[in-house]
C-alpha cells in the first residue's frame, strides 16, 4: 500500500510583505539604473578626454570664421589650438573675476577686430590686483596687427557659481561673450561666440599672463557606477532575506516571528 503524504500548507504571504518586496524591487531596478548610466557617462567622459587631448597636442589651426560659428560645439571645438590675426583695441578691455595658480585677480578680456572683419573677445591673460588699472600696463600692450595664439573657449553665460555678472556696474565673474560685447559697444562687425584664452607669452614678467587655462575633468564616474551597483546588491539581499522570514512564518517553521 502507498504511503500517504499530508500536503504541506500554501504560505500565505501577507501584504506588508508584498509591499516591501514590492519596494526593493522597485529599488533594484533603480539602482542597477544609475549603475549602468554611470558606465555609459564613464565612456562618454574617457572619449571626450581622449579628444581634448589630442586637440592640445595638435598644431594650432585657423580660428573659426563666421561661416562656422552656427556649427561650433562644446563636443567638438572647445580647447582646440587656434591662431587669429588682428588688431587690438586696449580701450574696450573688460576685467572678469578670476582664481589662478597664481591667486585671485581678473582676466583680461580684449576685443580683437581680426583681418576678416569680425571681433573675438581675447582672454589675453591674468592679472593680480595690484595691476588691475590699464596705466600700470600699457607697456606690455601690442599696437598694430598681431597674431594671437590659443584655446577656443565656449562663452559663460550669465556669471559664476555663486555670483551674476553686474553688467551696469561693470562687474563680471564669468566671459560672457554677448553680454561684454554689448557693454562696450562692440557693434562694428559680428562677435565670434567664442573667445580664446591666449597661450604664454615668451616674456613672463609682464602683465597679463597667458597660458594659465586649466584643462581637468572630474572622472569618477566608475566609482559612482560600483557604488549603484553595490546598493542594487544589498537591495537584492534584503529582498531574499525578507522572502525567507515571511516563508518561515507562513510555514510557522521555528524561529519565525507572528
Amino acid at each position: 500500500m502507498d504511503e500517504v503524504h499530508p500536503e504541506l500548507p500554501r504560505p500565505r504571504r501577507s501584504t506588508a510583505f508584498w509591499a516591501l518586496l514590492l519596494g526593493a524591487a522597485l529599488l533594484f531596478a533603480a539602482f542597477a539604473a544609475l549603475g549602468a548610466w554611470q558606465l555609459q557617462r564613464l565612456g562618454w567622459k574617457q572619449d571626450l578626454i581622449a579628444r581634448v587631448e589630442r586637440r592640445l597636442a595638435a598644431e594650432p589651426v585657423r580660428a573659426p570664421g563666421a561661416d562656422r560659428w552656427q556649427t561650433i560645439t562644446k563636443a567638438e571645438d572647445e580647447y582646440r589650438k587656434v591662431v587669429l590675426t588682428g588688431t587690438f583695441d586696449h580701450s574696450r578691455e573688460t576685467l572678469v573675476g578670476a582664481s589662478t595658480e597664481l591667486g585671485t585677480g581678473y582676466w583680461v578680456l580684449t576685443p580683437l577686430r581680426t583681418v576678416r572683419g569680425d571681433w573675438v573677445l581675447v582672454n589675453r591673460g591674468f592679472v593680480p590686483p595690484e595691476f588691475k588699472t590699464r596705466a600700470s600696463r600699457t607697456a606690455s600692450e601690442t599696437q598694430g596687427e598681431d597674431r594671437v595664439v590659443g584655446l577656443l573657449r565656449l562663452s559663460e553665460p550669465g556669471g559664476g557659481l555663486l555670483r551674476r555678472n553686474v553688467p551696469e556696474q561693470d562687474r563680471w565673474y564669468s566671459r560672457d561673450v554677448q553680454a561684454i560685447a554689448k557693454a562696450r559697444h562692440v557693434v562694428e562687425g559680428p562677435v565670434a561666440p567664442y573667445f580664446v584664452d591666449a597661450a604664454a607669452a615668451d616674456d613672463q614678467t609682464r602683465w597679463p599672463r597667458g597660458g594659465l587655462t586649466v584643462v581637468r575633468f572630474n572622472n569618477h564616474h566608475l566609482q559612482y557606477a560600483l557604488t549603484w551597483f553595490a546598493m542594487a546588491a544589498m537591495t537584492a539581499g534584503v529582498g531574499v532575506w525578507l522572502w525567507r522570514v515571511e516563508r518561515r512564518r507562513a510555514l510557522g517553521l521555528p524561529g519565525s516571528k507572528d
